[in-house]
């Protein structure tokens, strides 16, 4: 009975710390899938059209996590490559928290 309890109480711990977490890799993924998009719909344009195009598609996908001033924009051959990178911290209690670093590129 008392091993029941301590793995139910594990269970417990680790759902708890999967709910506070998925949404932090839900908004990372959105954010990967917004640069992909804009780097596939703008092409060959320029750096200051790839901004307005991703300001554009955070506001629509409510991205607040990192700003188009945030990414780093380069070419790769014709390719236009957009990246980004950034810390998430996420509390899970009291004084334990979990430090994410997200990183992604629109090309891979």
């Amino acid at each position: 009975m008392l091993g029941m309890l301590v793995v139910g109480i594990i269970i417990v711990f680790v759902a708890i710390g999967g709910l506070k977490i998925a949404p932090a890799y839900i908004e990372y993924f959105t954010v990967k899938k917004a640069i992909v998009g804009v780097a596939q719909t703008t092409g060959k344009g320029t750096v200051g059209e790839v901004r307005q195009a991703f300001d554009r598609r955070a506001q629509i996908d409510d991205i607040d996590v990192i700003s188009a001033k945030d990414l780093e924009i380069t070419k790769e051959g014709n390719d236009i490559v957009i990246s980004f990178a950034y810390p998430k911290r996420i509390s899970l209690f009291g004084n334990v928290s979990v430090v994410i670093e997200f990183a992604a590129s629109s090309n891979n």
